[in-house]
C-alpha cells in the first residue's frame, strides 16, 4: 500500500505531526496530488552533500514541476479552474524556491518521505506502555528538528526573494539613469534650432514619459517586495524565538535540573553535545537572518523609496538582537559544578562552556572568565541588576582562567583546576539558622565581543549554591543543607529560596535517591524501610505508610531539631547509616543481609518463631553509624540477645564478617539463611607463618555470657586479648553509648583518631608487637 494512503489514515498526535511536515516549502496539497510520481523517484540515491549531483536533482525539480502542469492542465470544470491556477501558482512557487539549489528540494522530499513512514509505522505497531516516555522525548526532539528543518528553508526563501529583489533593484536604478540620460538629451534640444527639435523631441518625450511610468509602477513593486521580505522575516523570527524558548527555556532548564539532581544521587545529567549542536543551528540561523536585514537596509539605503519599511526594519533589528542576546547570556552555563560542600583552604575545580561559543568565533579572541564567590543577598541583589561590583564574600586563589578551544569537539570551555578558597565572610544569621545552613554561589563571568565589536556581551552564570564549612565535622549539616536544596528548589526561584516544608512523599524520593548514591547499591530503600524511617522522624506507632505520605515535614524536623530522647537531628542519624553501609557493609547490605531499618521491639517480634541462633543486623537507635546484632538465644535469662552496636571505628579494627564468624553461637541470619554461607565468603584468611619471626596474634571477638557454654576460647576460658576486645551485651531496654568499646587497647588516651587514610591493621600489629611489661605479662599467664 502507497505511502500517502496510509498516512492519510493517521489520527490524533500522529495526524498533526505529519501535517507539520509541510508548509510554504513544500505544499501538502502537491504531496496528495503527486503522491504516486513522487514516492517513485529515486529520491535516496543523490548524494546531497556532492555538488556535482546537483544535475540529477535539477532533473528531478523539473520533473516534477512539469507533473504538477499536466495535472493543472487536465483540470476542467468550476472546482477543477480553481484547482488548476492552485497547481500553477505551486510550480512556479517550487520553481522560484529551488531553481539556485536543486538539492534542497531532495533534502526536503526526502525528510518528509522518511517521517512518513516513520509515523505509518510506528501507528501500525502497537508500542509498549514502558516506551511512552522515551517516545514522547523522541517525538519532541523530532518536533525540534523539524522546525530547524523549517527555519532553514524559509531562511533559504528569504534569501532567495532578497537576491531577486537586489536583482530588480539594480534594474531600476539602470533605467533610472536612462530616464536622467533622456532628460539630458531633452535639455540639449533647447539649443537646437526649432526644427531639428520638433523632429526629435516628441520621440523623447514619449520615450520618457513611458518610462517614468514604467519606473512609477517599479518603484511601487519594490516598495512591495520590501515590505513582503520583512514580514517573511518577522515570520522566521517569530518561529526563530519560539524555537529558541523551547531549547532555553525548556531544554537547558530539564539539562540544569538534572544536574542539580544529580548532585542528590540523581542520574548523571548528561553530555551538552545535544544541546550544543542545537544552540549552534540557531545561532547559525540568528545570523543569517541578522545577515539578510543587513543587506535588506543596505538596498534600501542604495534607493531610498518613502514608506514603512525604515520602521519595519528598525524593529527587525531590535528583535534579532535580542534574540542573539538571549542565545549568547543563555549558553554560558557550569558544565562542572563546584562541590556544593565546599571546605576552605582546600583545593576545588570547576568548568565554565559556551555552548555557541566555535559557531560565534568566539575562540578568536579567547575571553578570560574570572571566578568570585557572592552571598545569597548578593546573588539576589545581582539577578535584579543591582550594583554588586567589586563585592565578594571571600577571596578565591586562582579564580581567573582563559576559555579554550577544542577544535576536535568544537567546544569553548575553560577548565578551573587549582581554586581554594582562602576565607570566607559571612553574613549575620537569622534566629537559629547555623553556618552550616547559610549558602553562597560562585558567580562566573567573562566579557567577549561578536562580530569585531559590533556586538559586545557581558555575561554571568551563577553556581549552584554552596555550603561552606571550615572543618570537617560540619560536613554533615552542609550536606543536609544541600540536599534540601537541590531536591526542593522550583525553577526561576529567587536565590536561593525553598519551602520550608514539603510532604513526607517528597521527601522519600530525595532520601532514597541519595542513599542509593551513597551506598552505591540497586538496592534502595523499601517500602518497609521509609515506613520504618516515617516512623522515626514523626515520633509515630502507626504502621500504615500511607498515614504519612501527605504529612508536612520541615526543615526543623529534618536537621534542626533534635529527635524525641536523642542528642542528634534525624538527618544526622540517616547520614551515619549511609556513612558505615558506604565504608563498611556495602557487600552485606547488597546479599541482603542487613534488615537495617527495624527497631528493637520489631527485631523481637521478628524473631520470636525462629529457632535458636537466628539473628539480624540492624541499625542503632542510640547510636550515630551503629549497626547491632540482635539473636534469639533462649535460656533460663532471657530468650532475646542485643549486643551494643558497632560503629565505622570498630569495623576499621575488624570486619563485620569476621566479628560474626568469631561468634559460632549465631547460626542463621533472618529469616532462614546460613550465616556460613552469607559470610564466610568475606572472612579475613588467617596468616599461620611466622613474620619477621613473630607470630602474629589475632583480635578475637568474644561474648563473655556465651564464651564457656558456646567454646568460644580453649579450655573454656579467655585470653587478655579476647577480654581486651569483647564487646558487651545490652540487657537494657535502650541502648547507651557505646562506652567499652574494644579500641580501648588502641587508644588509650582517646586522641588516636582513625580514618580511611590509616592502614589500622599494621597500626595494632605494631602494638602487639612492643615487648610486654612483667605486670602484663603475668597477668596474661594468669
Amino acid at each position: 500500500m502507497a505511502v500517502w494512503i496510509q498516512a492519510q489514515q493517521l489520527q490524533g498526535d500522529a495526524l498533526r505531526q505529519m501535517q507539520a511536515l509541510y508548509g510554504q516549502h513544500f505544499p501538502i496539497e502537491v504531496r496528495h496530488y503527486l503522491s504516486q510520481w513522487i514516492e517513485s523517484q529515486p529520491w535516496d540515491s543523490i548524494d546531497l552533500d556532492n555538488p556535482q549531483e546537483g544535475a540529477k536533482a535539477t532533473q528531478l525539480l523539473e520533473g516534477l514541476i512539469q507533473e504538477l502542469q499536466k495535472k493543472a492542465d487536465h483540470q476542467v470544470g468550476e472546482d477543477g479552474f480553481l484547482l488548476k491556477i492552485k497547481l500553477g501558482h505551486y510550480a512556479t512557487q517550487l520553481k522560484n524556491t529551488y531553481e539556485h539549489c536543486p538539492l534542497e528540494l531532495v533534502r526536503c522530499i526526502r525528510h518528509i518521505l522518511y517521517h512518513e513512514q516513520r509515523l505509518v509505522r510506528e501507528a501500525t505497531d502497537s508500542p509498549s506502555p514502558a516506551s511512552s516516555l522515551a517516545d514522547a522525548l523522541s517525538q519532541k526532539h523530532l518536533q525540534i528538528n523539524q522546525t530547524f528543518e523549517e527555519l532553514r528553508l524559509v531562511t533559504q526563501d528569504t534569501e532567495n526573494q532578497l537576491k531577486k529583489l537586489q536583482q530588480t533593484q539594480e534594474y531600476f536604478i539602470i533605467q533610472y539613469q536612462e530616464s536622467l540620460r533622456l532628460q539630458a538629451q531633452l535639455t540639449q534640444l533647447a539649443q537646437l534650432n526649432p526644427q531639428e527639435r520638433m523632429t526629435r523631441e516628441p520621440t523623447l518625450q514619449q520615450k520618457k514619459a513611458s518610462l517614468e511610468a514604467w519606473l512609477h509602477r517599479e518603484a511601487q513593486t519594490l516598495q512591495q517586495y520590501r515590505v513582503e521580505l520583512a514580514e517573511k522575516h518577522q515570520e522566521t523570527l517569530a518561529l526563530l524565538r519560539k524555537q529558541q524558548t523551547i531549547i532555553l527555556d525548556d531544554e537547558l532548564i530539564q539539562w540544569k535540573r538534572r544536574q542539580q539532581l544529580a548532585g542528590n544521587g540523581g542520574p548523571p545529567e548528561g553530555p551538552l553535545d545535544g544541546l550544543q549542536a542545537w544552540c549552534e543551528k540557531l545561532a547559525e540561523i540568528i545570523c543569517q537572518n541578522r545577515q539578510q536585514v543587513r543587506r535588506a537596509e543596505h538596498l534600501c539605503q542604495q534607493l531610498p523609496i518613502p514608506g514603512r519599511i525604515e520602521e519595519m526594519l528598525v524593529g527587525l533589528n531590535a528583535t534579532i538582537t535580542d534574540i542573539i542576546s538571549a542565545l549568547v547570556t543563555s549558553t554560558f552555563i557550569i558544565e562542572k559544578q563546584p562541590p556544593q560542600v565546599l571546605k576552605t583552604q582546600t583545593k576545588f575545580a570547576a568548568t565554565v562552556r559556551l555552548l555557541v561559543g566555535g559557531k560565534l568565533n568566539v575562540h578568536m579572541n579567547p575571553p578570560q572568565v574570572k571566578a568570585t564567590i557572592i552571598s545569597e543577598q548578593q546573588a539576589k541583589a545581582l539577578l535584579k541588576n543591582e550594583s554588586t561590583r567589586n563585592e565578594s564574600s571571600g577571596d578565591i586563589l586562582n579564580n581567573c582562567c582563559v576559555m579554550e578551544y577544542h577544535q576536535a569537539t568544537g567546544t569553548l570551555s575553560a577548565h578551573f583546576r587549582n581554586m581554594s578558597l582562602k576565607r570566607i565572610k559571612r553574613s549575620d544569621r537569622r534566629g537559629a539558622e547555623s553556618v552550616t545552613e547559610e549558602k553562597f554561589t560562585i558567580l562566573f563571568e567573562s566579557q567577549f565581543s561578536v562580530g569585531g565589536n559590533e556586538l559586545v556581551f557581558q555575561v554571568k552564570t551563577l553556581s549552584l549554591p554552596v555550603v561552606v564549612i571550615v572543618h570537617g565535622s560540619q560536613d554533615n549539616n552542609a550536606t543536609a543543607t544541600v540536599l534540601w536544596d537541590n531536591a526542593f528548589a522550583e525553577p526561576g526561584r529567587v536565590p536561593f529560596a525553598v519551602p520550608d516544608k514539603v510532604m513526607w512523599s517528597q521527601l522519600c524520593e530525595a532520601l532514597n535517591m541519595k542513599f542509593k548514591s551513597e551506598v552505591q547499591s540497586s538496592r534502595g530503600l523499601t517500602k518497609d524501610n521509609l515506613l520504618f524511617l516515617a516512623q522515626k522522624l514523626f515520633n509515630s506507632n502507626s504502621s500504615h505508610i500511607e498515614d504519612y505520605n501527605n504529612m508536612p515535614v520541615s526543615w526543623a524536623q529534618f536537621n534542626r531539631e533534635n529527635l524525641p530522647g536523642r542528642n542528634y537531628t534525624f538527618w544526622q542519624w540517616f547520614d551515619g547509616v549511609m556513612e558505615v553501609l558506604k565504608k563498611h557493609l556495602k557487600p552485606h547490605w547488597n546479599d541482603g543481609a542487613i534488615l537495617g531499618f527495624v527497631n528493637k521491639q520489631q527485631a523481637h517480634d521478628l524473631l520470636i518463631n525462629k529457632p535458636d541462633g537466628t539473628f539480624l543486623l540492624r541499625f542503632s537507635d542510640s547510636e550515630i553509624g551503629g549497626i547491632t546484632i540482635a539473636w534469639k538465644f533462649d535460656n533460663t535469662d532471657r530468650m532475646f540477645w542485643n549486643l551494643m552496636p558497632f560503629t565505622t571505628r570498630d569495623f576499621s579494627i575488624r570486619s563485620l564478617a569476621d566479628r560474626l564468624g568469631d561468634l559460632p553461637y549465631l547460626l542463621f541470619v533472618y529469616p532462614d539463611r546460613p550465616k556460613e554461607e552469607v559470610f564466610s565468603k568475606y572472612y579475613m584468611p588467617v596468616l599461620a607463618k611466622a613474620v619477621d619471626g613473630y607470630v602474629k596474634p589475632q583480635i578475637k571477638q568474644v561474648v563473655p555470657e556465651f564464651a564457656t557454654t558456646s567454646g568460644d576460647s580453649a579450655g573454656g576460658g579467655t585470653t587478655y586479648m579476647e577480654q581486651a576486645s569483647s564487646p558487651a551485651v545490652c540487657p537494657q531496654s535502650h541502648y547507651n553509648m557505646y562506652a567499652q568499646n574494644s579500641d580501648s587497647v588502641l587508644d588509650p588516651d582517646g586522641d588516636f583518631d582513625l580514618d580511611d587514610s590509616m592502614d589500622v591493621a599494621r597500626h595494632v600489629e605494631e602494638l602487639l608487637r612492643r615487648p610486654m611489661d612483667s605486670q602484663w605479662i603475668s597477668h596474661a599467664q594468669s
